[in-house]
């Protein structure tokens, strides 16, 4: 049946499969959708860059659930939204330090492969590594500039992956198949209580936010383009019905976003829910749980939307998450009408199943999943474990956001060095500019108490530089005025929330709806500002001065940062790739491990404790709250940070997570 499944598949544009025997009006069938999403090659119950098992994540027990979900739904399809070959160390060690042979699987589709996953999409960040790299690890056989189309597909996945919305320039055709169509034999009901054998006809189209070009511009540039997602979906759902497709699944990498419509459009899946066919919706890149009534995101929020029921415009609904912490389960009804399949709504039921209940211990990990991937999982923590380096202070994003910079100063020091000697060997000309350096806290506390940098004293090894830079940049050198980096300053002040200093009761100092990795930040003794944030965004930035006086609008700068901001990534205003003066041949984590080694020893005098910002001072009535791991107030103590307490060791937000106070007074 799996032979005959994967036949089917890979030839499912040309309609290989023949229709299934005409079922009695009245016969019903339950199909659930299971959806992972966001796993970002998290496999293993395992934190590399602690080196430390984590019971909160990993596909090994989101394994668990997808057994269970299976039992309970036999006729099940199982589908992963994205974002799934980058984000670990060992996503890393197979792509860069080891490169993955062709003949061989990468570690994360074994398993995907055993667990017999039905079909999948793109995300984001699976171009990270570049198309030739995708290309090899989804057995594909891309016909773009760098790609040679006429090489034997590697070694891939057992199942299609689709993406609608990605289309090379060289062919103009679309890089992956757009949408695949599943033939999915099940057991239905007649409409005399007895069971039938036949096979329900599931088409998956997939799609990725387009803001890609500008995410991964080094790779995508001149080799491929995008479509809008409703441009895609109205082209292609029409030809899926006529490929015989029962039911179209759209798995979107994208949340919900109801602004006005633009094919450039990040967020995509509000509109898409309103493209006529879409049966159901599985979405992504978010990293939130939908459905969930009690939530409070902005994007479950809007108009159509139904967090607790889980639909959008009526269209089924599900987002599971990240890292294999949840699995999204959708349960079509089905009911035959008319000689097709029409979904009751009225049925269906939508819901995200976590590997750990709120105050209940994690779920056993699958313990066929991890053995696939042992050989890999152990290289990768024999390779991280590599020592560069020592520090005499911990360096951590625990107080990130209120101001311990004992994490960003050394990244901010070592892309600072890296530009100022490349401009003086290649840019002579610029070799005047002052060089600043801009750094954000990558792990802020999203997805729980572990999910922050943390770097003890001691002997600094690869995976500690891995934890202070997550993300598989390339540095980027720009030049600014002072008028945009001003401007930089003041989108980075969006990170927190408009406070009110007469309001009684508790507010929340940091707006969760901006991501922490777009918190840039100087740390640099001659560029001192102040955030003032009882005033609205974009006028919080305050007493900004360089080298004491204050900052001339006109006053030139040469700043270094990564590929995805000096592109436009996060929407700064004037970073949209045309200021970049420097596109180095190096990523920031090597930058960072390069300039550890030259160190030797970091020191929090040296290389911790040079805060370019502080909060402009305000009395408050009622308390400043925000959220970080508990038992943590002595971390903040050793940042100078004397105005911060902790209020309760749980927050209630079920993540593990304290509640804080700061006094902005002081």
């Amino acid at each position: 049946m799996k032979t005959q499944f994967l036949l089917c598949a890979s030839f499912v544009l040309a309609g290989c499969a023949s229709a299934p025997a005409t079922l009695p009006a009245g016969s019903t069938v339950t199909l659930a959708l299971l959806e992972t999403t966001d796993l970002h090659g998290n496999v293993a119950s395992y934190d590399y860059y602690k080196l430390a098992p984590d019971a909160s994540l990993g596909l090994e027990r989101t394994a668990t659930l997808i057994r269970a979900a299976r039992a309970e739904f036999p006729n099940n399809v199982l589908l992963d939204n994205g974002d799934t070959i980058q984000g670990t160390a060992l996503s890393d060690y197979q792509a860069v330090a080891a490169p993955l042979p062709c003949g061989e699987t990468l570690a994360i589709y074994q398993v995907f492969n055993a667990l017999g996953y039905d079909g999948a999409g793109v995300g984001n960040h699976d171009f990270n590594y570049g198309l030739a790299y995708l290309n090899q690890v989804t057995g594909s056989r891309f016909d773009v500039e760098g790609v040679d189309p006429g090489r034997p597909a590697c070694a891939g996945p057992s199942f299609p992956h689709v993406l609608a919305n990605v289309v090379s320039v060289k062919s103009g055709q679309p890089l992956f198949r757009p949408y695949a169509i599943i033939d999915k034999p099940v057991t239905a009901t007649g409409p005399d209580g007895k069971p039938l054998q036949t096979t329900v006809k599931v088409g998956i189209i997939g799609f990725t936010p387009p803001t890609i070009l500008t995410w991964d511009k080094r790779h995508l540039e001149g080799k491929v383009r995008t479509i809008g997602v409703r441009e895609a979906a109205e082209r292609y759902i029409p030809e899926m019905r006529a490929q015989g497709a029962d039911l179209v699944v759209a798995i979107s990498h994208g949340g919900l976003d109801d602004s006005e419509y633009a094919p450039s459009l990040e967020n995509g899946s509000w509109h898409l829910a309103l493209v006529p066919g879409v049966d159901a919706l599985l979405i992504g890149h978010s990293h939130q749980v939908f459905p969930n009534a009690a939530s409070t995101v902005p994007q479950f929020n809007l108009p159509g939307v139904d967090k607790a029921k889980g639909t959008v415009y009526g269209v089924p609904t599900v987002m599971a998450s990240l890292w294999g912490k949840h699995l999204g389960v959708i349960g079509l009804r089905l009911k035959r009408q008319d000689g097709r399949w029409l979904v009751d709504k009225e049925r269906t039921t939508v819901e995200v199943r976590p590997i750990q209940p709120a105050g209940s211990a994690a779920v056993a990990a699958d313990s066929a999943v991890l053995p696939l991937i042992a050989p890999q999982h152990e290289a990768t923590i024999r390779y991280v474990k590599t020592p560069i380096g020592d520090t005499d202070f911990r360096l951590s994003t625990y107080f990130a956001d209120v101001g311990d910079v004992s994490a960003i100063q050394v990244v901010n020091q070592a892309q600072a060095a890296y530009l100022a000697d490349y401009v003086k060997a290649n840019l002579p000309h610029l070799a005047g500019l002052p060089v600043l350096s801009m750094a954000s806290p990558f792990k802020t506390g999203s997805a729980g108490a572990s999910d922050f940098t943390d770097v003890a004293a001691g002997r600094i090894a690869l995976n500690n530089a891995a934890d202070l830079y997550l993300y598989p940049n390339s540095l980027v050198g720009v030049q600014v005025d002072g008028a945009v980096l001003k401007g930089w300053l003041e989108k980075a002040a969006g990170r927190f929330n408009t406070i009110d200093p007469a309001r009684p009761g508790e507010q929340e100092l940091v707006n969760t709806g901006f991501a922490g990795f777009n918190f840039d930040m100087p740390t640099s003794a001659e560029l001192q500002y102040e955030i003032d944030v009882t005033q609205p965004a974009g006028r919080r930035i305050v007493n900004l001065r360089w080298r004491g006086a204050p900052l001339v609008p006109g006053q030139q700068f040469l700043v270094a940062t990564n590929n995805y901001r000096a592109a436009g990534g996060g929407g700064f205003p004037g970073l949209d790739g045309s200021r970049t003066v420097v596109t180095a041949p190096d990523n920031n984590r090597d930058v960072l491990i390069a300039y550890i080694k030259r160190q030797r020893e970091l020191r929090r005098d040296v290389n911790g404790n040079a805060r370019s910002w502080r909060f402009a001072r305000v009395a408050t009535v009622g308390p400043v709250v925000f959220h970080s791991a508990p038992g943590k107030t002595a971390l903040a103590r050793e940042a100078g940070l004397d105005n911060v307490r902790e209020l309760r060791a749980d927050d209630g937000g079920g993540k593990g997570l304290a509640l804080y106070a700061i006094d902005l007074g002081r």
